[in-house]
């Protein structure tokens, strides 16, 4: 039973956990009566993060209760749970991760109070130098607040704003996750601490279904896939954030940037390819240098300072400028699979999904400023025909607006955002406004597509852009024999190909359609004497098309079927005696199992056929 008890009884809902008074959050002790109050419940996603961070202090209070001599860093709730960083005597095992968690449902049953306290901010300070918490003194000193808050929960004391549930007895449902290093503030010239990773719900179902499904992911994680199906692999002697493609992982990205290069020029666009580095110069013209420059790479040749390309646009743009345009030329779409290089702390890379070199399917399309609706209504549907071809049929589409720190004229930034709006309206896109992530040249559509298990994914962005134009001086002749300025659209479609395609792989969990699998299929001769009809079968195939290998390996037939199996290859082709007789072979196909004999030439008409489709799921 929890021990806050709402007076008078009855007058607070059972799933409350916080309360809103004249939009500001403030604890359940805080209630005094009245009617114009809002109660956080739980079931909310303001509850949710409430009931989180308050599970991350009960963390941290039994970590302090382990480990005496640890020190407190920060503890956030999060989207998917709660961290908290610590400075600890020794690497946390395992075993530690079990110990935290039972002290942490010890603390729960003892029901304690969070308490909150108000005191001067000297106060403060000296309590936690006190405590030796270096950390809290450090987050003290740069607070401007001449007061602040603390929660206490029995001996335990944290700086926070809060609120927090009323008791550790609300505080039920939590699962710790895993401990990984991250630098204090992100900093990796900062003290390496400890990160707790953990998860809470509200009920003991909310839980229980996040562990499967993260059971689930951990099962489709990339990183795994992608060495085991031998995809790809990063390796330190090479660099972090730098992917080396194996045959595998070249052929499957082959296949991508093939469709993704044809559908392009079907659809208008010209291909142009642009160099790996470029004069700072460029780059300073174009904004990049003051607003990015924390993520670009600089080096000197022959004396002048020289960068690795951060974004392909500046190239484009030298493109267009290269000789005098007309109205009649409009609109010019210009597309490339742009290699480029952003720097990005080693704490944050991940996989395929954070790297320092990547590749984007990059257009960027200058058009007079009466054909960009229409430029960006086929713009949009590019992204929809490309992300449903891939398999993916759900999208969070989100308006991104004017940044606090951009260039331009308010009248263009007005101007760009009115324009995509109005495309998303005109496609009857769903979509949310998010205000003040645009990119500081201009607004932009950004597309998170959704996987078989519901997360979100980085995809397509589309950006209506007046300033580069203006900044680079690009002119198109009008129709009246004056220079006009023209409109340009930054746009990427799959966008960086390595999280593209790190997606995909735990979309599918590597188990890819036919028309994206890197091995289709493998030919398994039961005997040496079936060896020669195998590779014919295998020529055969090929010369359809069809991506086949022989397993020629003196292993037994059960094991070489096991291992194509284990390497998700979708046709399993076994020849024997009966087959080389009748031209035919014994065929297995994932998610269908045993479909018996087949005529070749009828396997490989089914094989072209369902390729060509670029079919999701297997045909019958």
């Amino acid at each position: 039973m929890n021990r806050f008890k709402p007076e008078p009884e009855g007058s607070i809902p059972q799933d409350a956990i916080a309360l809103k008074v004249d939009g500001r959050l403030m604890d359940l002790s805080a209630f005094t009566g009245g009617k114009d109050v809002t109660f956080i419940k739980t079931s909310t996603e303001e509850g949710l993060e409430i009931l989180r961070h308050s599970t991350s202090h009960l963390m941290a209070q039994a970590v302090k209760e382990i480990f005496p001599e640890a020190k407190l860093g920060i503890g956030p709730a999060t989207a998917e749970g709660f961290y908290y960083d610590f400075d600890l005597p020794r690497p946390l095992t395992q075993e530690d991760l079990i110990a935290i968690e039972e002290k942490m449902k010890e603390i729960a049953s003892r029901d304690q109070p969070f308490q909150r306290e108000e005191i001067k901010r000297e106060e403060a300070l000296e309590l936690f130098q006190r405590l030796n918490e270096d950390f809290k003194v450090e987050l003290l000193q740069e607070l401007p607040e001449e007061t602040v808050s603390l929660y206490r929960v029995g001996e335990f004391v944290d700086l926070c704003r809060g609120p927090h549930a009323p008791s550790t007895g609300y505080l039920k449902h939590f699962k710790l996750l895993s401990v990984a290093g991250a630098y204090w503030r992100g900093d990796e010239k900062r003290p390496m601490l400890q990160r707790i990773y953990g998860t809470a719900f509200p009920t003991k179902e909310g839980l229980e279904q996040y562990l499967h499904l993260l059971e689930e992911a951990q099962r489709r994680d990339h990183r795994r896939l992608g060495k085991e199906l031998e995809i790809f692999s990063i390796e330190d002697i090479s660099g972090a954030g730098l992917v080396i493609w194996h045959p595998k992982g070249a052929i499957l990205r082959r296949i991508i940037e093939d469709f993704d290069v044809q559908e392009h020029l079907r659809r208008g666009y010209n291909l142009v390819t642009s160099p790996h580095i470029a004069k700072s110069d460029l780059y300073r013209v174009s904004g990049h240098t003051e607003f990015y420059r924390e993520n670009m790479y600089f080096f000197t040749i022959d004396e002048q300072e020289f960068v690795l390309k951060p974004m392909n646009c500046p190239y484009h743009v030298l493109i267009y400028r290269s000789k005098t345009r007309s109205y009649k030329d409009l609109p010019l779409r210009f597309f490339e699979m742009g290699t480029v290089y952003r720097y990005e702390r080693s704490g944050v890379l991940h996989g395929l999904l954070r790297v320092r070199g990547f590749t984007q399917d990059d257009a960027h399309i200058f058009c007079r400023p009466d054909q960009l609706l229409d430029e960006l209504v086929g713009v949009l549907d590019l992204v929809i025909f490309m992300l449903e071809t891939f398999g993916f049929k759900e999208f969070d589409v989100r308006l991104s607006t004017q940044p606090e720190k951009f260039i331009g004229s308010q009248e263009n930034w007005d101007r760009a955002t009115a324009a995509l709006k109005e495309a998303l309206e005109r496609k009857d896109i769903p979509f949310r406004v998010d205000p003040g992530e645009g990119v500081f040249y201009g607004p932009k559509i950004d597309t998170k597509l959704k996987d078989a298990l519901g997360r979100t994914w980085q995809g397509p962005t589309v950006q209506v852009d007046f300033n580069f134009p203006e900044k680079f001086n690009l002119t198109y002749m009008g129709e009246d024999g004056k220079e006009h300025q023209p409109v340009m659209i930054h746009r990427a479609i799959l966008g960086s190909l390595e999280r593209f395609i790190g997606a995909l792989i735990e979309h599918y969990a590597g188990d890819f359609p036919l028309w994206l699998a890197p091995q289709q299929a493998v030919v398994i001769p039961i005997a040496s004497r079936h060896q020669e009809y195998s590779q014919e079968v295998r020529d055969l195939l090929r010369a359809q098309g069809i991506r086949a290998e022989v397993d020629s390996r003196s292993e037994k037939m059960n094991a070489k079927i096991r291992d194509a199996e284990t390497q998700k290859i979708p046709f399993i082709l076994i020849v024997g005696d009966r087959e080389v007789e009748s031209r035919s072979v014994s065929v297995r196909r994932r998610k269908k199992g045993d479909l018996g004999d087949m005529p070749l030439s009828q396997l490989i008409e089914k094989m072209v056929e369902e390729i060509q489709k670029k079919a999701i799921e297997p045909l019958d």
